[in-house]
């Protein structure tokens, strides 16, 4: 068995149905879904304003690879296209592997260049920590530390302060 963590983020379209599609591809692995939080973009600013939340998934079977093989059929799904002249552009729907941990409860850690682990970036990113630290509040980012300690750094204190919690809006997991 192994678990993920993925981070899930939309700004074009109808943002919470593509947010939806992106739990009820992953089906009856997910064990807790975020509230939704709306976010400035990141990366580039040209662009509309970002709905994250993060799941929390386990399978029995399922290697790290196959987390990455199932957030790309997610965004696939939603008809993510990747501009390669816009890194952080506008997406139906984004989905990253953040970390994974084995059948014994240890993270795991890659360098693959399609796959790194943890994500290389989670530990910078508020829409990621924030929603994650709701569903856990004494989760850890595997080589990074405790995630409240991760947020409270001053350089996020701006990326968190312009996040809004949205609890008009729910994801239902079929779990």
């Amino acid at each position: 068995m192994s678990r993920a963590v993925l981070s899930i983020g939309s700004n074009l379209g109808d943002r919470l149905a593509h947010l939806q599609a992106a739990v009820t591809v992953l089906g009856r692995g997910v064990r807790q879904v975020s509230g939704v939080y709306e976010t400035p973009p990141w990366g580039d600013a040209d662009q509309p304003s970002y709905l994250n939340a993060v799941i929390l998934a386990e399978d029995v079977a399922a290697a790290p690879h196959d987390w990455l093989e199932r957030a790309r059929a997610c965004e696939a799904a939603e008809g993510r296209e990747r501009d390669p002249e816009r890194r952080f552009g506008p997406r139906t729907l984004d989905v990253d592997v953040i970390t994974v941990w084995d059948a014994d409860g240890r993270p795991v850690s890659s360098d693959d260049p399609d796959l790194t682990l943890p994500h290389p970036r989670a530990h910078l990113r508020a829409f990621v920590l924030r929603p994650w630290l709701d569903l856990r509040p004494d989760a850890v980012l595997p080589g990074h530390g405790p995630l409240a300690v991760l947020l409270s750094a001053p350089e996020l204190a701006t990326d968190v302060a312009g996040m809004t919690p949205r609890p008009d809006l729910s994801l239902e997991s079929m779990s």
